[in-house]
């Protein structure tokens, strides 16, 4: 029997449960659209209005639901385009399929109209990067691609000829779906005993958590629970265990807490669990380490460790469970929740302070305890992720997704339409800054397009405000960091959407009840006084940086700067 290829393409993708792809349709993959339009049924094809959203969307896909994201372009400007999104699914070890056009075979190599070597261009950011020139080898290549991104985490990005998906081909590929299976790394009881030793002989062990512990959330609690341990969560991992936990100490590094950095520094054992964080300088690299991960190459990476184990983080955790007597109390643990205590009241007092407008930490502490139990967060690049951080309670009922390693502004958009899309039932809230918002506004459309309703809130100060406190740190004087006024509510409304300015702190409030569970897409354009995104704990580089930063601009300026209040100041530095 005789099948198109592009139609045995999409069954194949099918049988892998693809159930949405992100793209713009064009000249050289249009071969490919005519069989998602043949196959709506099976596949959902959401036509963004710009490359870089699908793929960030496909990217965020892939981090919410532990699924293939999968995105389309045409090649030349639109492949391109895909790029970032692409390097943000690479560095957050996000599964992404990239289906690329290309000219028509007879015409590679021609320097043919939009004809670039997408092979060469995307091989730093793919796992599995091919071009295909045979027919009847598309449906093996895309369920060959499928598995390496699948079992690398990783990117597979196809480069198809449009000539070629218009073929006839023999039906006779199976998909290896029934097959598969990823790589199955037991744990031994021998390094099990051998952790439970080393913890008996350290006073103060400590826990670093990453994404890796995402299904293994009971785990780690009853883990940290039973040995009286305080864990500290990577930033994509913020919600797996409560934020609000007596043992979790937030997050570790500039948009960390104080208490985290502290108790990382006094531990005499660090237990590293699905992370391969790198900020290898807050890490205590002194003392004696344990670190658990799925992938080898992790191990032993960023320091020393004294038991490395290769294995699943939720079977490792319960056999430590299983296997460990219970810690009755332990004096390092008190002090920690003594100092997340303290921390936690410092905060309601940055919340609580005097000040002009809406204030961002407010306004996160605000959302943060009006949202449903079960809400997806899509958080942006920048102020966004140094408020969320701090003052947004995420819970482990809930999904928390960012652009953890590339830090790339615009993402929060891209991840509020992919959350909508993975989980249409759940309320999706997103923060982004007027920066961020710029780079993709124009798909805020594509959300009402699609009828996804969202909350979308803007922190618009007309400015690029956390370059302005990297400028500052580093003892720079502010420039380049002005936005124009935009009005994004009226965008919004445009776009065919709800759009509210928001300029009080009252206003915010009466929004975000007005619109807890919106009936389709929300904007609130608010007017966030510049409120500064302080380090946890300002190191003496950063200190001297704010001084240089302060006496140049009195010398330049003939003013004297305005500063954050100085009781935060000494609060984050002392």
């Amino acid at each position: 029997m005789a099948i198109r290829a592009s139609d045995k393409m999409i069954d194949v993708l099918a049988k892998w449960g693809v159930d949405n792809i992100y793209g713009l349709p064009g000249d050289s993959v249009d071969t490919t659209i005519d069989a998602l339009y043949r196959a709506q049924d099976k596949i959902k094809f959401t036509h963004v209005l710009h490359e870089e959203v699908g793929a960030l969307a496909a990217a965020a896909h892939a981090k919410l639901t532990g699924k293939l994201g999968v995105c389309l372009s045409i090649g030349g400007p639109g492949a391109i385009h895909l790029l970032n999104g692409l390097y943000d699914a690479k560095m957050d070890h996000a599964p992404v399929l990239a289906i690329l056009g290309q000219v028509q075979s007879k015409l590679l190599n021609t320097d043919f109209f939009q004809e670039v070597d997408t092979h060469v261009l995307f091989e730093d950011v793919a796992v599995y990067n091919k071009i295909i020139m045979d027919p009847q080898s598309l449906p093996r290549i895309v369920d060959e691609a499928i598995r390496t991104a699948i079992a690398k985490k990783g990117v597979a990005v196809l480069t198809i000829p449009d000539d070629i998906p218009a073929h006839m081909i023999k039906d006779n590929f199976t998909p290896n779906v029934d097959n598969f299976q990823m790589e199955d790394y037991r744990v031994d009881d021998d390094q099990i005993k051998a952790v439970l030793e080393m913890m008996k002989i350290h006073s103060n062990p400590i826990v670093l958590a990453g994404v890796g512990i995402k299904h293994a959330k009971k785990e780690t609690k009853e883990f940290i629970e039973k040995y009286k341990l305080p864990l500290i969560l990577t930033m994509p991992a913020k919600g797996l265990v409560d934020d609000n936990h007596p043992y979790n100490l937030g997050q570790l590094g500039k948009l960390g807490t104080k208490p985290a950095f502290e108790m990382m520094q006094k531990a005499d054992m660090v237990i590293m669990i699905g992370t391969d964080y790198p900020y290898a300088p807050y890490l205590n690299k002194k003392v004696d380490a344990v670190q658990i991960d799925i992938n080898a190459d992790r191990l032993g990476k960023r320091r020393h460790v004294n038991i490395a184990i290769q294995a699943d983080a939720k079977e490792t955790l319960a056999r430590l469970n299983e296997l460990g007597t219970e810690v009755e109390s332990r004096p390092f643990l008190d002090e920690a929740v003594s100092k997340i205590g303290q921390w936690r009241s410092w905060m309601h007092d940055v919340y609580t302070k005097k000040h002009d407008g809406v204030l961002p930490s407010l306004m996160f502490h605000r959302l943060s305890e009006n949202a449903p139990s079960d809400t997806i967060w899509s958080i942006d690049v920048g102020t966004s992720t140094a408020f969320g951080a701090r003052f947004l309670t995420a819970k482990s009922s809930q999904m928390y997704t960012i652009s953890a390693w590339l830090g790339t502004m615009g993402c929060a958009l891209p991840g509020a339409i992919a959350a909508k899309n993975a989980f249409p039932d759940r309320p999706v809230y997103a923060f982004s800054g007027d920066g961020a918002t710029s780079m993709v506004m124009q798909d805020f459309a594509t959300a009402v397009r699609y009828n996804l309703p969202m909350l979308y809130i803007v922190l618009n100060n007309k400015l690029l405000a956390f370059i302005e406190y990297e400028q500052q740190s580093a003892g720079q004087q502010n420039y380049g960091i002005s936005l124009p006024e935009i009005d994004f509510a009226k965008v919004a409304e445009a776009c065919g959407g709800i759009g509210e300015r928001i300029t009080t702190d009252d206003e915010f409030k009466a929004a975000i009840d007005k619109y807890r569970i919106p009936k389709k897409p929300v904007l609130l354009d608010v007017a966030v006084t510049d409120e500064a995104p302080l380090p946890g704990k300002i190191m003496m580089d950063e200190a001297q940086g704010y001084a240089k930063f302060g006496l140049g601009h009195v010398i330049d300026k003939k003013s004297i700067p305005q500063l954050p209040p100085m009781k935060e100041i000494l609060r984050s530095f002392l």
